[in-house]
């Protein structure tokens, strides 16, 4: 009987193909690059593995790329075909259920069956990563933190990979808003393995989410070495670097960083890099910087993707790189065809997350994203109030979803609506009381109401808030040409 190394029987799977399993999955948990090449090693090993098909699945479906989902479909029907299912032992047959409601565009779905799962076979590592994965995707901030605090109970001290787990928890725990809790579980996780970048990438979120951006630059520059080469995470992890260099003031160092790690010539063009490349552009062109040249280059790098409905957070994105390279004709024309497609499909018996996902929130923020291209800012307010508190519907982090927080925020100063802009002021600063960039929009208010003392001292406080030397990038050094 053939078992992976967390004691999980591998039905149908040889010694070698488990032990290229193994090789998978240790990869997989630290985003290396290796993962892919493993699992097609396993499957070259063992054709017949479930546990095998269904990692190949999930790696097609989880990076939001609609070619690669595809691809990993037509092969997993083959698998399929022929096949009785039913008589697999359970713990395989729930990973093949929850793959094909992947494949399937059920996200949801597939979270639950993998939760299910979980229950019986805590020490299921791929469920539990491919879970963590969907729950992020579809924004489950509660799941995203309990699917791993209700496992690890089954992970012992000494466990090897109890340690990229605290990563996860540290990450759900962000996320859920338990900021000082994420930081400690974190903190010990990238103790225990100093290149576990999703643990690195949970800590740099708390510093975010609390304005506490000395630290955040501190913690990353000290760990440049560990999450700047070699793994999937580097271009996220530089991005989050970015967002401190803009909090902090340091423009340059923002677009140093762009230019050099977050999109470039030879960016693989990748959805979760270039929503990346977006979100930080828009960062600075509702700061009133535009970068036209750098917009054009990524509006080309969206036009050659040319996706399908997919995954409307990419579509948010996509948008914002036309709307911010001028290009309003086509982001009009990708909204069109979204609200086409959620027409022809309205009746659907069993649809897509995605369906949901883009009626919800994905169209209106697409909506309200050409509204602020076009300088209609009472029409952005309109479209994003009522959805500021439900964004987590289509999916990303509170970090990534700022962007949309921050266009509403610069929509209603911009339409002189004073009372929604000091809510929303008030808001940020219950959470970020740090912040320069909220205590620079109080100072806006002040200005726009006419409190000229009020205004001197929130800027002399925005000023005040970076406490020592701006950030600078150190570890721009160590980027090779490919992120990977």
């Amino acid at each position: 009987m053939t078992t992976d190394r967390y004691g999980n029987t591998l039905h149908d799977c040889t010694p070698e193909g488990a032990g290229h399993l193994d090789r998978a999955l240790e990869a997989l948990l630290f985003f290396r690059p290796e993962v892919s090449p493993a699992v097609e090693d396993a499957l070259a090993a063992s054709p017949g593995s479930p546990d095998a098909q269904a990692f190949a699945a999930y790696l097609g479906v989880l990076g939001t790329e609609h070619t690669a989902a595809a691809a990993a479909g037509a092969r997993f029907a083959r698998y399929l075909a022929g096949r009785d299912a039913d008589a697999l032992p359970a713990r395989e047959r729930l990973h093949l259920a929850a793959a094909g409601a992947c494949l399937a565009g059920d996200l949801h779905g597939a979270g639950d069956l993998l939760e299910e799962l979980s229950l019986a076979y805590p020490r299921d590592v791929l469920a539990l990563f491919a879970g963590h994965q969907l729950d992020f995707l579809t924004g489950d901030a509660v799941r995203l933190r309990d699917r791993i605090g209700g496992a690890l109970s089954a992970w012992g001290e000494a466990d090897e990979h109890r340690g990229p787990l605290l990563g996860m928890y540290a990450f759900g725990l962000e996320e859920s808003g338990h900021y000082r809790r994420a930081e400690e579980t974190g903190l010990a996780a990238v103790e225990r393995h100093p290149r576990d970048v999703w643990a690195v990438h949970a800590v740099a979120h708390t510093y975010e989410m609390q304005g506490r951006i000395t630290e955040g630059v501190a913690f990353l520059d000290a760990r440049a070495a560990d999450w700047t080469r070699g793994n999937y995470l580097t271009v996220h992890n530089w991005w989050h670097y970015a967002l401190y260099a803009l909090e902090a003031g340091a423009e340059e160092t923002a677009l140093r960083v762009y230019d050099a790690a977050v999109h470039h010539e030879e960016s693989a063009g990748l959805a979760m890099e270039l929503l990346d490349a977006a979100a930080l552009l828009w960062r600075l062109r509702l700061a009133g910087r535009e970068e036209p040249e750098r917009w054009a280059r990524l509006a080309d790098a969206w036009a050659e993707r040319a996706d399908p409905p997919f995954y409307a957070f990419n579509d948010a994105h996509a948008v914002m790189a036309y709307v911010g390279a001028g290009r309003i004709a086509r982001a009009e024309a990708l909204v069109a065809d979204r609200r086409r497609w959620l027409d022809e499909h309205a009746g659907d018996r069993r649809p897509p997350s995605n369906l949901a996902m883009t009626a919800e929130v994905g169209l209106p923020v697409c909506e309200a994203l050409l509204a602020q291209g076009r300088g209609d800012h009472a029409a952005v307010v309109e479209l994003l109030w009522p959805l500021r508190r439900r964004l987590q519907v289509f999916g990303g982090s509170h970090a990534q979803r700022d962007a949309v927080q921050r266009t509403l925020l610069e929509s209603a100063l911009a339409a002189g609506d004073h009372d929604r802009a000091r809510l929303l002021l008030s808001e940020r600063d219950g959470l970020r009381p740090d912040s320069p960039y909220t205590w620079l929009g109080r100072a806006r208010l002040a200005d726009a109401i006419g409190d000229a003392a009020f205004a001197a001292v929130a800027r002399e406080r925005a000023e005040g808030a970076v406490k020592g030397p701006r950030p600078t990038a150190p570890g721009l050094g160590a980027v090779p040409n490919s992120p990977c």
